[in-house]
């Protein structure tokens, strides 16, 4: 686990020095135990390194010969692939040597052998020219992000490392900025800053010479339904997938533990990890001194029939303003999600015990746990319909380049309507919200975040599921509900969820007359909101519509203070968006 970065220089340029510091100086919240360079050619790679696996032999850049590597993640199968590479001279016990050897069999294709979460900067000096190939893990669990500049091609682990070089401007993207602003995410290849852009899941991008030269995607979903399937053989299918996948995310050389909602997915994670015997499992829940929905006494409930140690983690207001600038600062690549709020202080807490967490992302996108799945399964004269047609702002403000994301979505008629929404989530709700939200407030603390439900044996078993396996009798996630059913002592699965949401409306509204002024100056919304119109949504922040809209707004806010206008994140929120008021 880490953070990668490094160049390939069109012909006629070298690396610079400089450039390669910077890159490896933004990156050093990833990896504090170690730092490591490797410049070939024209082309260099930088490694920024938290020990997790091989703490004494595992230093990066990997290099065999004429090929040079650096990767950021886990790869599970490594012991697999090893026995099957029994000829190779591995020097290392690193999991991530293998793609070393791997790369000269299957070229770009290297990917279809690997199972784990992974990014990954390979270097091959072989022939004449200079090749780095570019890849990233099916589900975009790790991140990776390029820029073609006049000098070649420069990458990171985050958005911030481009910038801090100075070859890519530090400008906003229109349509990009209203997409957040709507969808509290930006969605495709391309980020809200012009010419950084990401390496979508799956994909391998291959640069000769500094140039693009190829691309080749491995896919997160495969396979058909198999209607064959009955409940109980589905049953047991899932508990060998999950079980399977527990076990592989918890090799470590580091003590781990999890973050535990109360709800479904975490649950049925720390059921896995108990099965395993490994010992009483740390776990970590968040609660908030406000609001009315509070599912911490479900997970601790939770954690006592499994035998985990857990802690409860009580989040305030005042810590939300105090350090609020913080969290938004370490979304370089933004996400309005208010989830990061107890994502962010869960790791800070948890990284006292531990340097790995597991969590339940990806449960709802595979096994449809979401509500906008089971509408878009109704006919239309049920109240069916197709999600996100309607966006935070609408009703409240227009903006300059409206909503385009999901605009004139369609199911294929091959694919059920169920499998069509989760899809399109798999490809961006996920990588562009969840993931980068994971991934930023965990390295924000040194934590690796681990994802047991996000694994090709999981997917594959969830994606043969016929449709009534995942929602049943108005429920979602009908079948990993009969798993913590027959699994977890005292649970109730089936019960009316409550919902996890954080009380950001309640607390702007009681701060909107401080708060109101500050967000309507900001140069953020400089010909883009009037300032009327900002101060009515923050004032309005205690009500539901406006509630998400209002907190989109203060994010971006200070979003563009920290990452565009480059102030200083050291004070609260007042201080922080009142630097910016001239």
């Amino acid at each position: 686990m880490c953070g990668i970065a490094g160049m390939a220089c069109l012909p006629g340029y070298h690396p610079d020095l400089v450039v390669l510091h910077r890159l490896a100086g933004a990156l050093a919240h990833r990896g504090k135990d170690g730092e490591g360079f490797h410049e070939t050619g024209n082309a260099a790679l930088v490694h920024r390194r938290l020990s997790i696996i091989d703490l004494e032999g595992g230093a990066q850049p990997l290099i065999q010969g004429d090929l040079a590597l650096v990767a950021n993640g886990e790869i599970y199968n490594d012991r697999a692939l090893r026995d099957r590479l029994h000829d190779a001279p591995f020097k290392t016990g690193s999991d991530c040597e293998s793609p070393l050897f791997l790369w000269p069999e299957c070229g770009a294709g290297y990917g279809f052998e690997l199972r784990g979460m992974y990014a990954i900067a390979l270097l091959d000096n072989t022939g004449p020219d200079t090749v780095l190939a570019l890849s990233r893990d099916p589900f975009g669990i790790k991140p990776l992000y390029y820029a073609e500049t006049g000098q070649g091609v420069v990458f990171a682990s985050e958005p911030q490392a481009i910038l801090a070089t100075g070859l890519v401007a530090r400008s906003i993207r229109p349509l990009a900025r209203d997409q957040l602003l709507q969808a509290q995410f930006v969605a495709g290849r391309e980020t809200i800053f012009p010419g950084i852009m990401r390496v979508l899941p799956g994909e391998t991008l291959r640069f000769v010479n500094g140039r693009l030269d190829h691309a080749r995607k491995l896919p997160a979903r495969h396979g058909r339904i198999d209607r064959d399937l009955t409940e109980a053989e589905a049953l047991a299918r899932l508990d060998a997938a999950l079980m399977d996948s527990v076990q592989a995310h918890e090799r470590a050389d580091v003590p781990f533990g999890m973050f535990l909602s109360g709800g479904i997915d975490s649950t049925a994670v720390l059921a896995a990890m108990t099965r395993l015997g490994n010992g009483a499992p740390l776990a970590w829940t968040a609660r908030f001194d406000a609001g009315e929905i509070d599912e911490s006494a479900q997970a601790a409930s939770m954690a006592r029939s499994l035998g985990a140690q857990h802690h409860i983690l009580t989040v305030t207001e005042t810590m939300v303003w105090d350090h609020l600038p913080q969290i938004v600062a370490c979304l370089d690549d933004p996400v309005a999600d208010y989830a990061v709020i107890p994502s962010w202080f869960l790791a800070r807490e948890a990284r006292k015990d531990v340097t790995v967490i597991l969590s339940g992302e990806g449960g709802d996108e595979l096994f449809g746990g979401y509500g906008r799945y089971r509408r878009a399964m109704r006919p239309w004269w049920r109240g069916g319909r197709l999600p996100w047609r309607r966006g935070m702002m609408d009703g409240l403000c227009t903006l300059p380049t409206g909503k385009a994301w999901r605009q004139g979505f369609h199911p294929r008629p091959d694919e059920t309507r169920l499998r069509a929404v989760q899809g399109l989530d798999l490809d961006e709700w996920l990588p562009n919200d969840l993931l980068i939200k994971l991934d930023r407030c965990l390295m924000a603390h040194s934590i690796e975040g681990r994802t047991p439900l996000l694994d090709p044996v999981v997917s594959a078993l969830a994606w043969s599921l016929p449709d009534d396996l995942k929602i049943r009798g108005g429920h979602g996630k009908y079948l990993l509900r009969r798993w913590v059913e027959a699994h977890v002592p005292g649970a109730e699965p089936f019960a009316p969820k409550q919902g996890f949401t954080v009380p950001v409306g309640q607390w702007i509204a009681a701060q909107s007359k401080r708060l109101a002024p500050l967000v309507a100056s900001s140069p953020a919304f400089a010909g883009v909101i009037a300032p009327e119109t900002i101060k009515t949504i923050i004032e309005r922040a205690g009500e539901r519509r406006a509630r998400h809209a209002a907190w989109a707004l203060l994010f971006y806010a200070l979003w563009h203070r920290l990452h565009v206008e480059t102030g200083p994140s050291g004070g609260d929120v007042f201080e922080t968006l009142a630097s910016a008021v001239p």
